[in-house]
């Protein structure tokens, strides 16, 4: 979602050549395929296969596999999005090789050096030259950290550029009526963050506050693998089988899933994208987490924290359900043209 509209905008300049590299870090069919399917995306240039492992192991793969690739390649730039393990591995070979990183949604701070990602956020933004900021929190957190100014960009969010390109076509998706749920009559959950899943104590947690929630709404949980891993090593499957208005899904595509989203009546979820979508669709979010690295989400948007406590968590989805949910506005520059100012930016600089 955040390299497809940067991509498409590329492959119509004269003058820029891009190569779409996929690691495979996420590969699963339903968690990578499919979206390169909705998304109208052609396949990957290359593709490493890394695959799964823990997060050294799948570093080290990347920078292995991606080391050859970039030698081979030479190119002029190499851009990286987001904050998982392989933006960090690209940005640490690419800036080793003496080739410029740009990176997509920099800046971003959750002060939360527990998060993997958050490790991988900072490093990647110490090693670029191209810092794509989304909103002002970023932008300040990157002088705070010493990042010269001329290397920062404020261009908006790249996430809301296809939010607003797909927006169309996935009203066209009948998930609703294959699901067999009608508009605002459902809440939708997602949850896979290691801070929530792995520990037993906090996953049952939010179990409990989950059970009093679906006797006055349906949920619909689209599962994370590793989610639904760890309930089972958790013992935790009889839980969820009790709770007959808990309706598990596989994991779905990206039209459907805004669709679904599109027409809850509330959204529960430890994802930062999805703090950042609920936003612009004006649909209240409350985030399973004690901290967010979007900011902007909370002070102008339509997010709030509920974490892991789980009478906050029933009683904020209590309040939404009797009409007192939290409004918000758009954020600054979320407008959908974040790509175009990128592809501005590198086609004038390079």
């Amino acid at each position: 979602m955040k390299i497809a509209p940067i991509h498409n905008l590329m492959l119509k300049q004269d003058h820029l050549q891009p190569i779409l590299l996929h690691t495979g870090q996420h590969y699963d069919t339903s968690m990578s395929k499919v979206f390169f399917e909705d998304l109208q995306m052609p396949q990957p240039d290359i593709y490493l296969g890394v695959g799964s492992g823990t997060h050294a192991q799948q570093t080290a793969q990347v920078m292995t596999k991606i080391e050859a690739v970039m030698l081979q390649n030479r190119p002029d730039l190499v851009m990286v999005v987001g904050d998982v393990n392989s933006t960090l591995a690209a940005s640490v070979v690419a800036a080793k090789l003496w080739i410029p990183v740009a990176h997509v949604e920099a800046g971003l701070r959750s002060f939360d050096r527990e998060m993997p990602e958050e490790i991988n956020r900072i490093l990647t933004d110490a090693l670029a030259e191209f810092l794509f900021v989304t909103e002002k929190s970023g932008q300040q957190n990157l002088l705070n950290e010493g990042i010269a100014s001329q290397r920062i960009y404020f261009v908006g969010n790249v996430m809301i550029d296809s939010l607003l390109m797909y927006r169309r076509q996935a009203e066209k998706s009948f998930i609703l009526q294959r699901l067999n749920v009608k508009e605002k009559e459902y809440a939708l959950l997602t949850m896979h963050r290691p801070s929530n899943v792995d520990t037993s104590e906090k996953l049952t947690n939010i179990l409990h506050a989950f059970e009093k929630i679906q006797r006055k709404i349906t949920i619909l949980f689209p599962i994370h693998p590793r989610t639904r891993k760890m309930l089972y090593e958790f013992g935790l499957q009889r839980q969820i089988e009790r709770m007959k208005n808990l309706i598990l899904l596989d994991p779905i595509g990206y039209l459907d899933f805004l669709k679904l989203m599109e027409n809850a009546s509330f959204i529960l979820t430890d994802s930062g994208g999805i703090q950042e979508e609920s936003t612009v669709m004006g649909i209240p979010c409350l985030t399973l987490r004690k901290n967010t690295e979007r900011p902007i989400t909370i002070e102008q948007g339509t997010n709030l924290l509920v974490g892991s406590d789980t009478e906050k968590i029933v009683e904020e989805s209590l309040k939404i359900l009797s009409g007192h949910g939290k409004t918000g506005q758009i954020p600054p520059l979320w407008d959908g043209k974040a790509s175009e100012r990128i592809v501005q930016i590198i086609e004038k600089k390079l």
